[in-house]
């Protein structure tokens, strides 16, 4: 069985968001598959996908700082028609990337027991995003 759908993120501040309940909760077949896949594919190029710590809220803090730091916004880039978080967000969503693929097990996702999904808001205002999520399994 095949099936897709497009999933909608609130609009969320810069940084880093772990949002493995919001995706889980918007794709009501997951708990139909008893092996399979998820693919998520986020419709952006100024945010990003990544896996990473799903209960000490300091490492997403620590990251946005990090990036913060290795890709700030006063650099001489070219491209800045968009404003000055524009060019940072674009290396950024390209250095994490914008899709994960997930195994799915008894209608719940197979995640490490620290994983969760996050979205990376690289822009000051982002706005709400978009994901198509893409299901695979029996």
């Amino acid at each position: 069985m095949w099936y897709q759908q497009r999933l909608t993120l609130g609009a969320k501040a810069r940084g880093f968001h772990l949002i493995t309940e919001e995706i889980v909760e918007q794709i009501p077949r997951l708990a139909d598959i008893q092996t399979g896949l998820l693919h998520l594919l986020l419709q952006h190029t100024s945010a990003s996908l990544t896996l990473n710590e799903n209960c000490d809220p300091t490492v997403r803090g620590d990251m946005e700082r990090h990036f913060m730091r290795h890709v700030p916004e006063n650099a001489p880039y070219q491209h800045d028609y968009e404003g000055p978080d524009d060019m940072p967000a674009h290396i950024k969503s390209s250095t994490l990337g914008v899709s994960l693929l997930l195994p799915v097990s008894r209608g719940r996702l197979v995640l490490g027991t620290w994983q969760g999904i996050w979205l990376g808001e690289h822009r000051i205002h982002g706005g709400s995003r978009h994901i198509v999520a893409t299901l695979q399994g029996e």
